[in-house]
C-alpha cells in the first residue's frame, strides 16, 4: 500500500551496520517519533556489517526505553545487480589500493545513488518524510558520491521524480571520527560508545577475529585505520 502523504515525524536510516550509520540511527532516534531502518544486500565482500545490524538494533533497544518505543520496521533490499556490475574491492577479492582512475578500489559506482534512490522509493511507500545517511565529507576516502553537492542534488532528484517532499540528512558530513565518536557519546554516553565498540562492524575485510581499543577488524585496510585514528583522537581529547 502507497500511503499517499509523508509523516512530519518519522525517519528512514539508511543503516548498514557499521559505526557511522549507528550513530546517525541514535541521532534520529533522538529526534524523530517513528524511524524505520534500511540494509542494503549487494553481495558485499564484508558481509559481517550485514550480520552485526539486527544485534546493533537489539542492544539499542535494551539501551534506551525511549529508543526502544520509537525504533519501527527493519528492511533489507537485495540489489545484487549492483555487484554484477562492479569490479571494486567490496565486492570481489581485490586488492584494496588507490586505482588508476584515482579514487580507493573500495568505490562501488553509484552506490550511494542507487541507496538514496531505493530509500526514497521505500519512504515514499512507508510515507515517510525524513531520510538520515552517514555519508561524510571529512573523512570520505575520495568518494564522490560521498560529497555533500552530490546529497543535495538526489534530494531534489528524488523530490522532483516522486512529488513528495523529502529531506535528506547527513549529520556526519563534516566531522571526522574523533567527533564522530564525541557526537555518540554526547548522545548516549559510556555505554552507546561501548555499543559501537563491541557491536558494530566498519572493517572493509569482514574481520571480526581480533579485537582492538576502537572495535573489530583487520586494523589495517582504510575503514579501520580512520576508526582507530578517529578513535585514539577523541580519547586524547576528553
Amino acid at each position: 500500500m502507497v500511503v499517499s502523504s509523508t509523516d512530519p515525524d518519522a525517519a528512514l536510516v539508511l543503516f548498514s551496520g557499521g559505526q557511522d550509520s549507528t550513530v546517525c540511527l541514535a541521532w534520529a532516534l533522538e529526534r524523530f517519533a517513528r524511524v524505520e531502518t534500511l540494509g542494503f544486500d549487494y553481495e558485499q565482500r564484508h558481509r559481517a556489517e550485514l550480520e552485526a545490524r539486527q544485534r546493533v538494533r537489539r542492544r539499542m533497544t535494551a539501551l534506551d526505553p525511549v529508543w526502544a518505543q520509537k525504533l519501527g520496521e527493519d528492511h533489507v533490499l537485495h540489489l545484487g545487480a549492483l555487484a554484477a556490475i562492479s569490479d571494486t574491492a567490496l565486492t570481489r577479492e581485490v586488492a584494496i589500493e588507490v586505482g588508476a582512475s584515482g579514487l580507493p578500489t573500495t568505490f562501488v559506482p553509484g552506490r550511494n545513488l542507487v541507496f538514496l534512490a531505493f530509500a526514497g522509493a521505500l519512504a515514499y511507500r512507508r510515507g515517510v518524510k525524513h531520510l538520515v545517511a552517514g555519508m561524510c565529507e571529512t573523512d570520505f576516502s575520495g568518494y564522490p558520491d560521498c560529497r555533500d553537492d552530490t546529497i543535495k542534488c538526489m534530494q531534489l532528484a528524488l523530490n522532483l521524480g516522486m512529488e513528495r517532499r523529502f529531506l535528506i540528512h547527513t549529520p556526519l558530513m563534516w566531522i571526522d571520527k574523533a567527533q564522530t565518536f564525541a557526537l555518540a557519546h554526547k548522545i548516549g554516553g559510556d555505554a552507546f560508545v561501548d555499543l559501537l565498540v563491541e557491536e558494530t562492524h566498519t572493517c572493509y575485510r569482514g574481520q571480526r577475529s581480533q579485537r582492538h581499543a576502537w572495535g573489530y577488524g583487520c586494523g589495517t585496510c582504510p575503514a579501520c585505520r580512520l576508526r582507530a585514528d578517529g578513535f585514539a583522537k577523541w580519547v586524547s581529547t576528553r
